[in-house]
């Protein structure tokens, strides 16, 4: 392949990378699957050693671990804020067609406000309620900032294939 063409690949790969990690800050842009995406273009254009291989395993591994942690995280967080497994399902479904519905934000509103309204209903207390809800925001925060570092990671395993 001429060298031209491997350079194209490596920052055409590069650029679709960095908007997939720029996209995590959107709710609704799959930024981790832009990544991943963009590794698996990357190897069918360039083909798979096993080296290659290797990493891209590791970074499907990093889209399974990215697209599951919100959910992870933010349920463990309204859990520990004192809310039922029976309040976590019924957040994260609402949160899913919020987002579906109303996208790029309508997961944002729904999954609180239906933590919220399950909790207050289960406990008729205005401040329990408020408590799994505030766990359920700092779960989330929490996944934005372990999906960024998931997607760094993602970055840094494809420029080691890359580069070596």
């Amino acid at each position: 392949m001429p060298g031209w063409v491997d350079a194209l690949a490596f920052w055409l790969t590069l650029t679709f990378m960095l908007v997939g990690l720029i996209g995590l800050i959107i709710p609704i842009f799959p930024g981790i699957t832009v990544i991943w995406l963009a590794a698996l273009i990357y190897g069918l254009v360039t083909g798979f050693d096993i080296l290659g291989v290797i990493m891209f395993l590791l970074i499907s591994l990093g889209l399974l671990a990215g697209v599951s942690v919100d959910n992870i995280l933010m349920g463990a967080g309204a859990r520990q804020g004192g809310a039922s497994w029976w309040t976590v399902g019924i957040g994260i479904v609402a949160g899913l067609a919020g987002t579906i519905l109303l996208p790029p934000f309508g997961g944002f509103i729904a999954a609180p406000a239906a933590v919220f309204l399950v909790e207050f209903w289960r406990n008729k207390e205005w401040r329990s309620a408020w408590r799994a809800t505030r766990g359920l925001a700092l779960g989330c925060g929490l996944s934005f900032l372990v999906r960024v570092g998931i997607g760094a990671l993602m970055i840094a395993l494809w420029l080691i294939w890359a580069l070596v």
